[in-house]
């Protein structure tokens, strides 16, 4: 133990014991023998710490109330193991993908104090060894190799206070180039592949030398506002807000930010320019996918291809086929898709809309025409599949979306020069489509395709940026169907009326629970009364009172904070839902325990996942899935923000958990599961473009701006044969009156208005 210097102390030793690692923050508590003897409780930042590992930590000794006196570790210095006993300590620690204790015990007979050189430079002579494969030592060695880049990564950041998931997230994107491009321009971590706040790289910046108004900085800034409005829906910003917002962000003067700004525009990176009277900046992506989708469309609602066939007279074919006898506005929806090569389709719950959009499949089968079905989310896709009798996808596997060679955004190989083979495209859930998605879905159709957009104009609007359904809708440019007769359930469900009455700004009633309806409403006053309401319901009283399984009761909050958000819901649902049990396997992330038989979701788009379609999937009555591969299964890789799914299984000492996404069984490394949290509850935002047998709304409390109107409907309107709201019935009529609409920065109706 040396020498003491601003309070602080350093202790150096060898790592002995792992006792915990929380492995999203780095936080870590080992046991570390130390040189001058005594064996310390060491805490702090290690991330991927090893028995065996020497390290320097710099400190000082503080006393926790529960485990006693421990060394906080600032600073740590790390050293790979260069003696023998120590070498083995850190391989048969697992510290490398695909070595145990059994294969370190020949490595280190073979090689002594050489191991670790002959495993990063010698893969060809560790393959001499008995038991290790040319194969298994190139795996070896390349795992190693990654490990030691990841490390120098996760020193750089932890010696600038970057946080170690953001590491792993740069380095998954960028591989050998990530400590590199950290260097050069640590902004670049803002970007979507990696994730990180602009304070984390401004911070990062601030500590690597970058002064307060070089024009690297402002000009991130300005980028940073860009991006973050687009997160949240805009377009565009107006120049002078974007100016003001930069200014507030990093302390600069409005100069400095127009100076940054035609930079930026004569770089390339964002577009200047006027649009309905306003002075818009665009990141450059996406000015180029409204321009596009305005100019396809105008192009697209001028053409009418029309059909020699007599359209009437195929109606009455196809009602007499599926039964049915069509209203007025169900058949005048099916002549504009003959005669247009593109339309909208809207109407709130229980209007026809499924009905339409299959008899337009059936009427397009019948002009010889090739139909694709499509929707923006898994659910969405496999919901229309199930209703039309036919295969759809979602837009990003229709367009069979990658990853791009410079790992930020995503590429499409479907687009212009590799059109869809396909006559007319029908896209479901169209209010949850971004300009981004749209454009790309447009690029990707070939000329003379024709296109029916369907959704209900009252859902909340898409997470990313644009309005793209009601900015179509609104600037009258496209034919236009709105339907609005009542037919599901011969007008007797509840969840319609009620849907319809809450969009109108009427309050239901609330109390009129009654053992036929579809709708209750369970008074609880205090969150912790909700929560075990909610709890109750899923575990028991639904399941044996009404027949309904946990798997078919989906959980919806308007917040994820909180006693009655998301977060402390999963936590809860997880206990009573999928408890602990010794014949399942768990994996403890950060503060998370991800156990067989969880329902998760994906939070991150990633187009590396590898997948493979089983050949039959059946489920064991603890919620375990059984699944047989075929010989050649499908494969394929991409699995997409929303997606949710069920741990099939956990491999602790191959470092992978397989996810079943509906008909696909996807493979997970450990360093991948900040991608995922728990789906037993969602926010509502996340439930968009899904419907689920029964849905059990919790409605308590929350930010102002996710109690409104929009955000209750789009939670009534998940639920096909039940909905419980569970909460106060202030908080109800509260979000009916909250119908402020947040005004999005959009330039698509304007553009299409433009003569």
């Amino acid at each position: 133990m040396t020498d003491e210097l601003d309070n602080q102390i350093q202790l150096s030793g060898t790592i002995r014991q792992l006792v915990f690692q929380n492995e999203e923050n780095g936080y870590t508590v080992v046991k570390l023998e130390t040189t001058d003897g005594p064996t310390v409780t060491v805490v702090g930042c290690l991330p991927y710490a090893c028995p065996g590992e020497q390290i320097i930590a710099t400190g000082r000794f503080v006393t926790d109330a529960k485990f006693g006196e421990q060394f906080k570790a600032e600073l740590a210095e790390r050293i790979l193991p260069h003696e023998t006993n120590a070498i083995y300590e850190f391989l048969s620690s697992r510290a490398i993908k695909g070595v145990g204790p059994a294969t370190a015990t020949l490595i280190v007979s073979a090689f002594g104090p050489k191991s670790l050189d002959v495993i990063e430079n010698d893969p060809e002579q560790l393959a001499t060894v008995r038991g290790i494969t040319r194969k298994k030592a190139l795996e070896i060695s390349e795992a190693y190799k990654k490990q030691a880049e990841l490390r120098k990564l996760l020193a750089c950041l932890a010696n600038y206070g970057g946080r170690p998931v953001i590491a792993l997230r740069l380095y998954r994107a960028y591989g050998s180039d990530a400590l590199g491009l950290l260097e050069e321009n640590p902004y670049a971590i803002t970007g979507e592949a990696v994730g990180a706040s602009f304070a984390e790289a401004d911070a990062l910046a601030m500590e690597m030398g970058f002064e307060e108004d070089s024009p690297e900085r402002v000009a991130a800034a300005a980028t940073y506002e860009l991006r973050y409005n687009a997160f949240n829906g805009h377009s565009f910003i107006p120049a002078d807000k974007l100016v003001a917002a930069t200014c507030q962000l990093i302390g600069v003067d409005g100069q400095s930010v127009e100076e940054a700004l035609e930079v930026l525009v004569d770089s390339g990176e964002t577009v200047r320019t006027l649009i309905a009277e306003r002075d818009a900046c665009y990141l450059a992506p996406l000015y180029e996918a409204e321009t596009y989708v305005a100019a396809r469309v105008k192009e697209m609602s001028g053409a009418k291809p029309g059909t020699k066939k007599n359209v009437d007279g195929l109606i009455e074919q196809i009602e007499g086929e599926q039964a049915v006898t069509y209203a007025e506005l169900q058949r005048f929806s099916l002549r504009v898709a003959a005669e247009r090569q593109i339309m909208v389709l809207t109407g709130g719950p229980g209007t026809g809309k499924t009905t339409t959009v299959r008899a337009i499949v059936s009427l397009y089968d019948k002009l010889g025409l090739k139909t694709m079905l499509t929707a923006p989310t898994g659910r969405a896709a496999k919901r229309m599949s199930e209703l039309t009798g036919r295969e759809a996808a979602t837009v990003h596997r229709l367009l069979e979306a990658g990853p791009p060679v410079d790992g930020d955004g995503m590429v499409f190989r479907r687009g212009e020069d590799e059109p869809l083979e396909c006559d007319a495209v029908i896209l479901d859930e169209c209010s949850m489509v971004d300009v981004l998605l749209m454009a790309a879905l447009l690029h990707a159709m070939p000329p003379k395709c024709r296109l029916v957009l369907v959704g209900d104009a009252d859902q909340l609007p898409s997470v990313g940026p644009g309005n793209v359904f009601l900015d179509i809708i609104r600037s009258n440019t496209v034919e236009t169907v709105r339907l609005t007769e009542i037919f599901r359930q011969g007008n007797a469900s509840r969840i319609v009326a009620n849907a319809h009455q809450i969009i109108r700004g009427d309050c239901p009633e609330l109390r009129a629970n009654t053992n036929d309806s579809d709708f209750f409403f369970l008074k609880r006053t205090y969150p912790a009364q909700a929560v075990e309401t909610v709890c109750q319901l899923c575990a028991q009283r639904l399941p044996n009172n009404m027949g309904i399984p946990p798997t078919d009761i989906q959980v919806l909050s308007p917040t994820r904070k909180g006693e009655t958000g998301t977060r402390n819901l999963n936590a809860v649902l997880q206990k009573a839902l999928n408890p602990p049990a010794a014949h399942k396997k768990e994996k403890k992330y950060g503060e998370i325990t991800f156990r067989e038989g969880d329902r998760v979701m994906q939070i991150r788009n990633n187009y590396d996942i590898i997948w493979a379609k089983p050949e039959r999937v059946t489920f064991m009555a603890d919620g375990l899935p059984v699944i047989e591969m075929g010989e050649k299964p499908e494969r394929g890789t991409g699995v997409y923000n929303g997606d949710v799914g069920v741990i099939a299984a956990i491999d602790n000492e191959n470092e992978m958990l397989t996810i079943l996404y509906d008909d696909r069984l996807a493979a997970y490394g450990y360093d991948m599961l900040s991608e995922l949290e728990h789906a037993f509850a969602m926010t509502i935002h996340k439930s968009q473009g899904s419907e689920y047998r029964a849905v059990v709304l919790l409605a308590l409390d929350g930010p102002p701006q996710l109690m409104s109107r929009s955000v209750l409907y789009t939670a009534v309107t998940r639920a096909r044969e039940l909905l419980i709201v569970v909460g106060s019935d202030t908080t109800v009529y509260n979000m009916i009156g909250n119908h402020k609409v947040t005004r999005r920065y959009s330039g698509l109706r304007a553009r299409l208005t433009e003569t």
